[in-house]
């Protein structure tokens, strides 16, 4: 009120006063009014209009208030008064920055260095330029320039370290930050960009503690809960990562790399929808935000849409063409589209736009592999392991490269890195057995790790452990007891989940082929190894009554789930039109798609769905058929354990344990196998197989 009363004071009295009104107009400027501090100065401008410090000040309060090509203009004038004016060259540079006019500006700051030599705000606002020029060298000049001039300039010595961190010198970034805290204690900048240097250090629980001292200076601080939040994701810490954005984006609600972030967040919980919500917000807020975009096209995939994720990499690219990233996640959506030549090509593009693209090459011999060219694809996945030598991705598509090519010696030495990509290993304190050791009377737990079809596959080892003179006990999804109860070398089996014995050592399930030095020579019971309950049998025999035609058991999809669902499973409306009325058939399947639900009702396939309790009913069914036609799912390992005459239907790139270019399985005696073509297309496979039925 006090300055109100003053204002109307001078311009009631003084109205022809230059000096009150410049002066009054600087009094506003200093306490944040730059809307009276440009009329003032104007005011006293009218009056007197050669005067240079009048028009840059002029300047700076027309600045406040976003008017800065009008600012621009000023400080001009303020130069063609007195070109040797240093102070107008300074704001003149900021005022070209802020209009992204950025090499004008730099010019600026330069003509006022050359005027004022000890000028350090000048040099670090040069450096701030040359930053943003992507100039990094010559901004690490400048900032220590201005730093020589002004020891104590904090904030010149908190951005040396960001351009420090772009440089990679990580460990002088974090140096520059810890004199910024040394010299201010509560700078709360500095703290949050300290984190980042951490977080690049991979020293994460101290990047988190910077983080959270920046928040305790400045709690409304959104930048610092959005770095927190990214820390706490790479310690897999994500529902703690989702608050710390969700508090960025309570702060700051148009933050769209918070919400992009929140989004990766959500997709490592396994909550698609609403990551691909946070990702729309994001693009909302910002519409150029091609990481979002990118991101956003991860969870369509996921969400099972690979047309609309390949649409959004498509706008990432539009947005920034050398997104190195979207090209390589592109391709992962061709790949799904099975348009594998298209994705090789946008797995190149992605390499030429970075060349030590390490998940591009990996990726790209995914693509290789698809197409059978698993030469090439292990030379790419070896390029990607040479760029990222602790790749785990990468070591384990070289592995299922290796033993889909048979060569299964070295394929399971490397298929032990699933424990560091997809798997968590089991952390007992008892030593893991991968051959090494004596086990003579010792307990050795085995134990499934991953699907119903890889348990029923890879149970057969328990009775080559079993001759090496251990005690073995297995532990099997509940759904599997039934069926495994018995299973020769097996002292006792357990639920997973439930408390186990005291044993010696373990080994999971897919490492016994490894202990066992397990080639295509050397795989064990290919001969039938598991047994149908006989009362089951009864059962359901009794339930399908008198057979009057050969029963053909069908399973024409699997888990929905699977990675590569997409590429094994069909639906029943393609496969009903190629199976001959010759024979009578049954569903062996206990889940039945949406969309496969009125397709089997009104066809004649008998279904037992809700009569399935386990896989020892399933197990019976098998034993009842004549035949059993089934896609790469859990029932086609099951019927091939079994004995049964099984038929399985394989994509064009099938899973590693089908090998390539043969019509029978090494692990299964009873099984023939039928391929798709290089066309990809089920209904020749079909045909061939309604040829052998009839024939």
């Amino acid at each position: 009120m006090r300055a109100k009363l003053i204002y109307e004071q001078v311009l009631a009295k003084q109205r022809q006063n230059f000096e009150a009104l410049h002066l009054l107009g600087l009094v506003y400027l200093q306490n944040k009014n730059p809307d009276l501090a440009a009329e003032l100065i104007g005011r006293a401008i009218q009056i007197n209009s050669n005067d240079f410090a009048a028009h840059s000040n002029h300047g700076v309060a027309l600045q406040g208030l976003k008017r800065v090509e009008e600012a621009l203009a000023s400080y001009d004038k303020a130069i063609s008064i007195k070109p040797d004016y240093a102070d107008a060259y300074f704001n003149r540079g900021i005022a070209l920055r802020e209009l992204r006019r950025v090499e004008e500006a730099l010019a600026s700051y330069d003509r006022a260095i050359a005027l004022k030599s000890d000028y350090a705000e000048a040099c670090y606002e040069r450096a701030i330029a040359l930053q943003g020029l992507e100039r990094v060298e010559e901004a690490l000049v400048s900032y220590d320039r201005a730093i020589a001039i002004k020891p104590d300039y904090v904030e010149a010595y908190s951005n040396r370290g960001v351009a420090l961190q772009e440089l990679k010198r990580l460990d002088e970034a974090l140096a520059s930050y810890d004199r910024a805290i040394e010299i201010k204690p509560a700078y709360a900048e500095a703290y949050s960009n300290r984190g980042n240097a951490l977080r690049e250090l991979n020293r994460l629980e101290e990047a988190l503690a910077s983080y959270d001292r920046a928040i305790a200076i400045k709690p409304d601080y959104a930048e610092a809960y959005f770095n927190r939040g990214n820390a706490l994701r790479e310690l897999k810490r994500m529902e703690e990562a989702l608050a710390s954005y969700d508090r960025a984006i309570a702060i700051k609600p148009g933050y769209a790399e918070a919400h992009s972030n929140r989004g990766s967040a959500l997709q490592a919980l396994k909550r698609a929808k609403e990551a691909l919500a946070s990702y729309d917000m994001a693009i909302a807020v910002k519409p150029d935000n091609a990481e979002a975009y990118s991101n956003r096209g991860v969870a369509l995939q996921e969400l099972k849409c690979a047309e609309d994720a390949l649409a959004s990499y498509d706008r990432a690219i539009a947005i920034k063409p050398d997104y190195a990233e979207a090209h390589s996640n592109r391709g992962n959506a061709l790949r799904e589209l099975k348009r594998s030549a298209e994705a090789l090509a946008s797995y190149d593009r992605a390499i030429a736009i970075k060349p030590d693209n390490a998940e591009a090459y990996s990726n790209r011999g995914v693509a290789l592999q698809e197409l059978k060219r698993l030469e090439e694809a292990l030379a790419s996945y070896d390029r990607a392991i040479a760029y990222k030598p602790d790749y785990a991705e990468a070591y384990l598509n070289k592995s299922l490269g290796l033993l889909l090519a048979g060569d299964l010696g070295r394929g399971w030495e490397l298929y032990e890195w699933r424990w560091r990509y997809e798997l968590a290993p089991r952390n007992f304190p008892q030593p893991l057995w991968l051959g090494e050791e004596d086990i003579v009377g010792k307990t050795i737990l085995l134990h499934a790790e991953q699907g119903l079809g890889d348990t029923i596959q890879f149970c057969r080892y328990a009775k080559l452990v079993k001759a090496l003179g251990a005690k073995v006990i297995l532990e099997a999804p509940k759904a599997l007891l039934g069926l495994l109860n018995g299973l020769e070398g097996v002292d006792e089996l357990m639920e997973r989940g439930n408390a186990l014995p005291a044993f010696d050592f373990h080994c999971p399930l897919l490492s016994l082929p490894l202990a066992f030095k397990t080639d295509l020579t050397k795989i064990p019971s290919p001969q039938p190894y598991l047994v149908a309950s006989s009362q089951k049998i009864d059962k359901w025999a009794q339930r399908l009554g008198a057979k009057s035609k050969p029963r053909v058991g069908l399973v024409w999809s699997g888990n929905s789930a699977h990675k590569n669902d997409y590429n094994r499973s069909l639906t029943l409306q393609q496969l009903l039109p190629h199976l001959p009325d010759c024979c009578e058939y049954v569903s062996l399947q206990k889940d039945v798609r949406e969309g496969d639900k009125a397709v089997l009702e009104a066809s004649s396939v008998k279904h037992y769905a809700e009569q399935l309790e386990d896989f020892t009913d399933t197990a019976a069914l098998c034993e009842l058929m004549d035949l059993v036609i089934s896609v790469d799912t859990s029932v086609g390992h099951l019927a091939g354990a079994i004995g049964k005459t099984t038929w399985i239907l394989l994509p064009y790139s099938p899973d590693w344990r089908w090998l390539l270019n043969r019509n029978d399985s090494p692990w299964y005696g009873s099984m023939t196998l039928y391929r798709q073509d290089e066309t990809r297309e089920w209904p020749l496979v079909l045909k061939r197989m309604r040829g052998d039925m009839e024939g």
